[in-house]
C-alpha cells in the first residue's frame, strides 16, 4: 500500500462546511437502524425530514428556493413527496425533478415509487431520451433529465403542466442545466405562480440567488412591472447529525494512480474493519483494468476466497450490472465499487465506509477552431474532491485515501470545475434555443457565458446545413424538423435527406446505432478476437454499412443475447438500438416522411450520410506511410480510429462522424466516399479545384 499521511494529530473536527485541513461532516443513519425500522421511520430519520415544514413554507411564499444539502440528506427523494403531500400535484398538476444523468433519473424514480408503494410509471414516473415511463393524467411526480425538460418546452414553452420544478444536482453545471436555469428564469416572468427549487450539495448559493434575483433594467422601470422581482430567492441549508471522515494523503506523488488505487484497496481489505469501498477512476477503460487487476491481486494474495465483490459503475453499464451496485452487500463479503465521477453526487451508495480518490476525471474539451473534441484526463477540483470524500461518511465514521499529496490538493487543484458550457460543442445548444424562440442567443441570460468562438462555429455549421437562414432563424421546414429530432443536428439532417434518396429505412438504423455509446464489447485481452469478429460484419464502404450488417444479424438471431456474446456485441446496446429505431420511425412518420429502403444500394446510403456530414470530409495524404489524412475544412492531420472497420484500409476520401483526440486526432465512424459527391451535395460549401475540392 502507498504511504498515506493524515494531516494533524487530532481527529478531523466536525464542521458543516468541510475545510482544507480534512474535517468533513456528513449526515446519515447507520444501516442497521434502517434494517430494523419501518419505511416511514427510515424517512423520518433522514436529515431533510426536520426541514419539511420550512421547505413547504419557503416554496409556498417564494418563486425560487435554493436548498443546499449533502448527498444522502434525502433532498432528492423526499422533497417531491413533501410537495405532493402538500397538494402541489392536485388537479392536473405535476411535480418535476430534473437530474443531469439518466442513471440518476432511473434509480431515484424507482426509489421514490418504492417508498410511496406505487408502481413505477404510474403515480411516480420518469422520462429520459428515448424512454418514457410515465402515464399522462396519472403521474404526479416525474423525474427527468434536464435535456428532456428542455425538449418539452418546444411543445409547451411555459411548462404549464408543472406546478413545481426542482432542478437537482445543479452544481454539475451541464450544458442542459445552464440552459434550463436561464429559460426557467424567463418562464417565471410569465408564470409567477411557478415554483422553482434549485438543489445541490455544493452549489454557491449566493451566486445562484443573484442570478435568479431579477433587477430593474433601468431607473424608469418599476419593480411592480416584474412580478418575479417581488422576492429574492430563499436559501435553506439542510443540516443534520452525521459522521466525520478522516482524510489521508500520499507522502509522495503516485507514478501510476491505477496501480496505486488497486494496492490501496487490497491494503484496506487486509487492515481495515468491515465496510464497502468506493474507488474513483477516470473512465471505463481504467475501471475494467482495475477490476481485472483486483481479481488477479486477490487471487495472488489470498486465493479465491478474498471476500471482495468487485463491481464497476459507469454510465454505459447495462442496467442489470448497475443494479448490482445498489444491492445489499452479501454476508461475509466486502463490496468494492469502482466508479467514474457519476458516484460523486448523483447517487447514494449505502454501506460505503472507505473512499479511494485518484484525483482525476475524464473531461471533454472542444476546440471550435479545429473542430476537435478532446477527451482529457484532467485533475478534479477541490469541490469534487470534497464530494468524493463525503461518500465515506454515510453509515459510520469513514476514511478517504487521496492518491495525491496534501500540497498538491492545496496548491494545484482548482476550487471549482469548468462548466460544460465553456468547453463543449454548442451546435445542439444553439438549435434548441432557436427552436424555443430565443433569437438573440448572445444576449441570453447565461449562468456562465459560452466562448464566442464556439458560438460562432455553431452558427456557421447550422447555416451550412440549411438549418438556419441568413438572419440566423430556423428555416422552414428543414430547421424546424431538425429541431424536432432529439439527435445531433448533423444526424437529424442525414435522416431528413434520406427521404429524397429513398433509404430512410437504413438511415434510421444507422442513426440509432450512432445514438448509443458502442455496440461492441471490448474486453481487455480479447482485441484480436474482436477484430476477427468485426471482419465478419465489415463492409468495404465503411462503418455505417457495417452497422447495418450487425443489425440484420441481430434480428436474424431472434435478438439473441447468446449470439451477441459469441460475436462480442453489446446485447443491451442492441436492444437500445431497436427501441431507438422504433421511436425514430414513429417520429419521422409524424414529420410526413415515408419509410423507404434502398435495397442495399450502398452508394445511395453513403450519399445520404454525406448530406448531413459533408463538412467532415478528409483526404488521405499522398505518399502517406502511416495513414495520415487531412481534413478539407481546416487541413487538420487526422487518422482513422482503430475501432473502425476501415482502420488500415485507408480509402482515399472519407467522411467521419466525429473527431476525438487522445494520442492522435482520430476520426470515428468512417465511410468511404467519391469526392465528386461533395460538390454535388454542398455546392455552397465546396468548389472544385484541381486536383482537390477545397473550401471557399
Amino acid at each position: 500500500m502507498s504511504k498515506f499521511w493524515k494531516p494533524g494529530s487530532e481527529r478531523p473536527r466536525a464542521t458543516l462546511v468541510d475545510d482544507e485541513e480534512g474535517g468533513v461532516l456528513f449526515f446519515s443513519t447507520p444501516s442497521s437502524e434502517y434494517g430494523r425500522s419501518t419505511l416511514e421511520r427510515q424517512k423520518q430519520r433522514l436529515p431533510v425530514y426536520k426541514y419539511r415544514d420550512a421547505i413547504l413554507y419557503l416554496v409556498e411564499n417564494n418563486p425560487t428556493t435554493i436548498i443546499v444539502g449533502e448527498t444522502g440528506s434525502g433532498k432528492t427523494t423526499q422533497i417531491p413527496q413533501y410537495l405532493k403531500e402538500a397538494g402541489w400535484a392536485e388537479g392536473d398538476r405535476v411535480i418535476a425533478c430534473t437530474q443531469p444523468r439518466r442513471l440518476s433519473v432511473q434509480s431515484v424514480a424507482a426509489r421514490v415509487a418504492e417508498e410511496m408503494g406505487v408502481k413505477l410509471g404510474d403515480e411516480v414516473g420518469y422520462t429520459i431520451r428515448f424512454e418514457d415511463q410515465t402515464n399522462p393524467g396519472t403521474t404526479k411526480i416525474k423525474f427527468l433529465t434536464d435535456g428532456v425538460l428542455l425538449r418539452e418546452m418546444m411543445d409547451d414553452p411555459l411548462l404549464t403542466n408543472y406546478s413545481v420544478i426542482m432542478v437537482d444536482e445543479a452544481h454539475e453545471r451541464s450544458i442542459s442545466t445552464d440552459m434550463l436555469l436561464g429559460l426557467l428564469k424567463k418562464i417565471q416572468r410569465r408564470r409567477p405562480e411557478l415554483r422553482l427549487i434549485i438543489s445541490s450539495a455544493t452549489i454557491e448559493a449566493k451566486s445562484m440567488s443573484n442570478f435568479f434575483q431579477i433587477r430593474k433594467k433601468n431607473r424608469r422601470q418599476e419593480v411592480k412591472d416584474d412580478p418575479g422581482s417581488l422576492k429574492p430567492p430563499a436559501i435553506l441549508s439542510v443540516e443534520g447529525k452525521g459522521f466525520p471522515v478522516e482524510i489521508y494523503y500520499l507522502e509522495e506523488p503516485a507514478s501510476d494512480y491505477l496501480q496505486s488505487a488497486v494496492s490501496t484497496v487490497l491494503s484496506i481489505n487486509d487492515e481495515e474493519p468491515a465496510g464497502d469501498i468506493l474507488v474513483f477512476l477516470t473512465g471505463q477503460d481504467d475501471i475494467e483494468a482495475a477490476v481485472q487487476l483486483l481479481a488477479d491481486g486477490a487471487r495472488d494474495i489470498r486465493g479465491h476466497s478474498s471476500g471482495l465483490l468487485v463491481l464497476p459503475l459507469y454510465s454505459g453499464l447495462p442496467r442489470a450490472d448497475q443494479d448490482l451496485v445498489f444491492a445489499p452487500t452479501p454476508k461475509g463479503k466486502r463490496k468494492v465499487i469502482i466508479s467514474t465521477n457519476i458516484a460523486e453526487t448523483s447517487l447514494t451508495l449505502e454501506g460505503v465506509v472507505y473512499v479511494v480518490d485518484c484525483g482525476f476525471s475524464k473531461q471533454r474539451f472542444y476546440n471550435p477552431i479545429s473542430d476537435i473534441e478532446s477527451l482529457v484526463v484532467a485533475p478534479i477540483s477541490k469541490a469534487s474532491a470534497r464530494q468524493r470524500t463525503g461518500r465515506a461518511g454515510r453509515v459510520r465514521p469513514g476514511k478517504c485515501f487521496r492518491l495525491y499529496t496534501e500540497e498538491y490538493f492545496v496548491k494545484e487543484l482548482p476550487s471549482e470545475g469548468i462548466p460544460e458550457m465553456q468547453r463543449s460543442n454548442l451546435v445542439s445548444c444553439v438549435i434548441q434555443l432557436k427552436a424555443l424562440g430565443i433569437d438573440n442567443i448572445l444576449g441570453f441570460d447565461w449562468l456562465a457565458s459560452p466562448p464566442p468562438e464556439a458560438m460562432v462555429r455553431a452558427l456557421e455549421v447550422l447555416y451550412s446545413l440549411g438549418i438556419l437562414d441568413e438572419d440566423a432563424k430556423l428555416t422552414s421546414p428543414t430547421g424546424f424538423q431538425v429541431a424536432e429530432i432529439p439527435l445531433e443536428p448533423m444526424i437529424a439532417k442525414m435522416i431528413l435527406s434520406a427521404d429524397a434518396f429513398g433509404c430512410s429505412e437504413e438511415i434510421i438504423t444507422v442513426a440509432a446505432v450512432l445514438s448509443v455509446q458502442s455496440i461492441w464489447v471490448n474486453i481487455r485481452g480479447t482485441q484480436k478476437e474482436l477484430d476477427e469478429v468485426k471482419l465478419w460484419f465489415a463492409a468495404a464502404e465503411g462503418d455505417h454499412v457495417s452497422f447495418l450488417n450487425v443489425y440484420k444479424g441481430f434480428l436474424n438471431s431472434g435478438k439473441s443475447s447468446q449470439w451477441c456474446y459469441k460475436n462480442f456485441i453489446n446485447y443491451h446496446a442492441m436492444k437500445k438500438v431497436v427501441d431507438v429505431r422504433e421511436q425514430l420511425s414513429r417520429l419521422i412518420k409524424r414529420l410526413g416522411i415515408v419509410l423507404k429502403s434502398c435495397e442495399r444500394d450502398t452508394q445511395t446510403l453513403r450519399k445520404a450520410v454525406l448530406a448531413g456530414f459533408f463538412a467532415h470530409a478528409s483526404c488521405l495524404e499522398e505518399y502517406s506511410q502511416n495513414g495520415m489524412y487531412k481534413t478539407i475544412r481546416s487541413s487538420q492531420e487526422v487518422y482513422i480510429h482503430p475501432s473502425s472497420v476501415l482502420f488500415r484500409v485507408n480509402p482515399k476520401w472519407v467522411i467521419y462522424h466525429s473527431l476525438v483526440s487522445t494520442d492522435k486526432h482520430y476520426m470515428r465512424n468512417v465511410i468511404a466516399i467519391d469526392p465528386s459527391w461533395l460538390t454535388e451535395a454542398a455546392p455552397h460549401f465546396y468548389q472544385l479545384r484541381m486536383p482537390n475540392p477545397a473550401l471557399f
